[in-house]
């Protein structure tokens, strides 16, 4: 499969002017997306999601690196023809109906008044704003914004679309509609490298995901791959203090939820030893459960563990 990104060693350093210190948003990234997949692009604020995104569009060059985008280098004039971005809080000129604004985007590319329309009609059916395409941007809820939006991103039939946050702040029928509707991008051939901060539409979406924490790449994978190391609930009773140190240093978590009992959660591969550390002190085993990672669980144990 051909890679519609591809990144290498790609770092960025700003320059704060009032303290004329450096500042590294992107810290050597590497980093492959290929052709016709969903790809979740994660990290906290402040990770260098954005600025990657912004060099891979061409709008910042980089400080060193390379980036290729459709087998280009990233920012190549025909490369753009072929690629869109919705951001995350996109600006429409909300005088204009949702016929209208779909009709202007596609006039910029050159389409003609009737191509424009023909184009403009599909989409707005496309996105479910076939009703309301006679009303005025002003008027839309930003469900329905974000649907235009979208609309908008596919004007020009991209292959490769970049979203930031496509389906936040929206109710939950038309966060299921995007997200739908997202999918549907990827039947279709195309590539989406999706930014999001919700976790569960990630999980439920993308192909692979990333995650990025202060500027560096720190897990990559597919989805299934980053859930399959699961973590494990053992509850146990009349622990020592030296076998409750041994369980938090191997442990994601150990709570004391009174004098008596501990409930402590450790990754699947760490549990058959904290099995023998209950063991080995004497104390009572009360309860071992399986329990079933979430993207959300790697995601705060990886910025955590990059935080300590």
């Amino acid at each position: 499969m051909a890679d519609a990104i591809q990144i290498r060693d790609l770092s960025k350093v700003y320059r704060n002017y009032f303290t004329k210190e450096d500042i590294l948003a992107v810290d050597s990234l590497n980093l492959d997306i290929n052709e016709g997949e969903i790809f979740g692009f994660l990290g906290p604020n402040g990770a260098g999601k954005t600025t990657t995104i912004k060099m891979l569009l061409g709008l910042i060059f980089p400080t060193s690196g390379k980036a290729t985008v459709l087998g280009k280098p990233a920012g190549d004039i025909e490369v753009k023809r072929r690629i869109s971005y919705l951001p995350e809080s996109p600006y429409f000129y909300e005088y204009m109906s949702g016929m209208e604004a779909l009709v202007f985007y596609a006039r910029l590319f050159g389409m003609s008044r009737a191509e424009s329309e023909k184009k403009a009609d599909k989409l707005l059916a496309q996105v479910g704003l076939a009703q309301a395409k006679s009303k005025s941007l002003r008027e839309y809820s930003k469900g329905m914004l974000q649907r235009i939006g979208i609309a908008q991103a596919l004007v020009n039939d991209p292959s490769l679309l970049f979203l930031d946050e496509p389906t936040s702040g929206l109710d939950p029928i038309a966060h299921m509609d995007i997200r739908d509707l997202i999918v549907s991008l990827r039947e279709q051939g195309k590539t989406v490298f999706l930014s999001s901060h919700q976790l569960t539409d990630v999980e439920m979406v993308c192909d692979r995901v990333s995650i990025m924490v202060a500027g560096k790449l720190l897990k990559m994978g597919s989805v299934d791959e980053l859930l399959k190391g699961g973590a494990t609930e053992i509850v146990a009773r009349k622990l020592s203090k030296d076998a409750l140190e041994q369980l938090r240093s191997i442990a994601h978590n150990v709570d004391e939820k009174d004098s008596d009992k501990v409930v402590c959660l450790t990754p699947d591969e760490k549990s058959q030893q904290a099995v023998c550390i209950v063991v080995e002190s004497r104390g009572e085993i009360v309860s071992i459960t399986p329990q079933r990672s979430t993207l959300e669980d790697i995601f705060i144990r990886t910025v955590r563990e990059a935080e300590k």
